[in-house]
């Protein structure tokens, strides 16, 4: 759907590419996915949905896609 991913590694080059060109509205590494609160500025990504796009805070950026990424330090 879309809504989140993540990636397991030790390499940051791999965590950035994978930051950068994954398709998905909140991005973690070295993280896990489950359980986290969703903040998403509007919409979602793909299949996965929180609310309209045109009724979010970020309407203004309508056709902006805001990626959301986290890095466990170490």
């Amino acid at each position: 759907f879309g809504l989140s991913a993540g990636i397991a590694t030790t390499s940051l080059k791999y965590a950035t590419h994978f930051k950068r060109h994954s398709q998905a509205g909140m991005v973690m590494v070295n993280l896990p996915t489950a359980g986290v609160d969703y903040h998403v500025p509007f919409g979602g990504r793909k299949g996965s949905s929180y609310g309209p796009r045109e009724q979010g805070k970020y309407a203004q950026e309508f056709f902006t896609t805001v990626k959301t990424a986290y890095t466990a330090a170490g």
